[in-house]
This record gives structure tokens, C-alpha cells and sequence, in this order.
């Protein structure tokens, strides 16, 4: 249970940090919009899949399931949010990224099990 709050919180941690210099970017450079959009998507994968790592670091077993719970987690908290503040579900688009992102999440979550020692 621990390992997934480690998780929560470094995922947040990482949204938050990335949102911040997302937003200085444009308000300070002339970025524009297609490319927002891919960035945002990365940013999200690197951040699940960080989460899951850490989580699976954390956890030491079971590194696919600390890692769906963490994605899961994640997309229900993202739609509990969007449906209260929006009055809107996923759209097609979202459900896909957030399928990628509990697979990033799923993928870091065996990577931080699996780890090797020296």
C-alpha cells in the first residue's frame, strides 16, 4: 500500500513540476498547439511510467499489478475530476491515451521490480 502512494505522489510530483514549465513555455515562446499536445502526452507517459518504477521499487513484488493499480488509480482520479468540474466522460480520444498510460504505468511497475543489483 505504501509503494502506491510513493507512486501517486511521484507521478503528481511530475505532473505538477511539467505543467509549471509547460506553462512558462508558452507563455514565453512561440510554441504552438500540435506540438503542445504531443508533449503533453509524452510527459504523461515518462510520468506514469516513473510512478510505476518507483512504486515497483517500493513494492518488490508483483510489479504488473502495483503498476495497473497505479494506472487505474490514476485514470479513475482523472475522470472523477473531469466528470465533476466538467460534467463530461472520456472522450474516445482520452480513453486511448489513458489505456497507454496504464500500460506505461503497468510497464514501469516490472521494470521497477525486475531492477538489476549490484
Amino acid at each position: 500500500m505504501l509503494a502506491l502512494i510513493y507512486g501517486w505522489i511521484m507521478i503528481f510530483a511530475i505532473l505538477i513540476i511539467a505543467s509549471i514549465i509547460i506553462a512558462l513555455l508558452l507563455k514565453f515562446t512561440s510554441f504552438n498547439e500540435p506540438l503542445l499536445s504531443w508533449i503533453t502526452l509524452a510527459v504523461g507517459l515518462v510520468s506514469l511510467f516513473i510512478g510505476g518504477l518507483v512504486a515497483g521499487l517500493k513494492g518488490q513484488m508483483k510489479g504488473w499489478m502495483i503498476g495497473l493499480i497505479i494506472g487505474v488509480g490514476f485514470t479513475f482520479f482523472t475522470l472523477i475530476y473531469q466528470y465533476v468540474s466538467l460534467k463530461a466522460f472520456f472522450t474516445w480520444e482520452q480513453t486511448l491515451y489513458h489505456l497507454f498510460y496504464i500500460f506505461a504505468a503497468v510497464a514501469g511497475g516490472i521494470v521497477g521490480v525486475n531492477r538489476i543489483t549490484t
